[in-house]
């Protein structure tokens, strides 16, 4: 038996009894009997395969996406998905345009959920993309508290004109996100002639999750674009209010 391989599993098996309530490095060495710096090396090739979340400001790790990718994406923040769901069938259904719950997750927008539209022609989007690429992945950033933007554009770098030509300096970056949080909301037309627009979820005043729609720019321009994003921000608000109460 490969000891390593065991003691990654135990780690697992240990953080996934109660998956969102974040465990320490030494609570988790403490609880299987494991020298700290083998748990953190075993941690750290976890955090980097995904299959272990490091939550902010030094509070512990819990289950990641690439461990609820095993038994379906759905599963993951189980809790946010199954709230978000009702209301993204109800706005899937009056707009009939594909509808995504998404979080940010390292540099990259991750869809936790997405619901289809009946159209024959269906955009097909990346369950996972560079953050600036997309109008849920600037939003996500754009309602990051000031210091988290800052260590996030020091670890990642400034987007490339390609993933967007109106921020590819700080001081224009930081205009931008100025911009999307003061909206309230992203726009963004892509090089594919797609349009995404993202709203904020909040629980405590805290921004946890994005709702996203997208759809060929063709539907977009026959719609009125108005009650599209009213539609979209209504959605936004009903989600968050009904996360108040878990």
């Amino acid at each position: 038996m490969i000891q390593v391989i065991h003691r990654a599993f135990d780690i697992l098996e240990l953080i996934a009894q109660d998956a969102e309530q974040p465990k320490s490095l030494s609570e988790i060495s403490t609880a299987l009997k494991l020298n700290s710096g083998t748990c953190a090396n075993i941690i750290k090739t976890m955090v980097d395969r995904r299959y272990i979340d490091k939550v902010a400001n030094k509070k512990g790790f819990v289950l990641g996406v690439g461990a609820y990718n095993l038994v379906g994406g759905d599963a993951y923040k189980k809790k946010l998905v199954n709230i978000a769901r009702i209301e993204m069938e109800l706005l899937t259904g009056k707009l009939n345009e594909n509808s995504e719950l998404t979080i940010l997750h390292e540099n990259k927008r991750v869809v936790l959920l997405r619901i289809s539209s009946d159209h024959d022609l269906q955009v097909r989007a990346a369950s996972e993309r560079i953050a600036y690429d997309t109008a849920s992945g600037r939003m996500l950033l754009a309602t990051l508290p000031e210091m988290e933007q800052l260590q996030f554009i020091e670890k990642y770098g400034l987007p490339s004109g390609e993933e967007w030509k109106e921020a590819t300096t700080l001081p224009r970056l930081k205009k931008q996100l100025q911009q999307i949080q003061k909206d309230g909301y992203s726009i963004v037309n892509t090089s594919e002639q797609v349009i995404g627009i993202a709203a904020p979820l909040f629980k405590n005043g805290k921004r946890v999750a994005g709702l996203g729609v997208y759809m060929p720019m063709y539907r977009y321009e026959k719609y009125n674009k108005k009650t599209i994003l009213n539609s979209i921000l209504q959605s936004a608000k009903n989600i968050s209010s009904r996360l108040q109460e878990i």
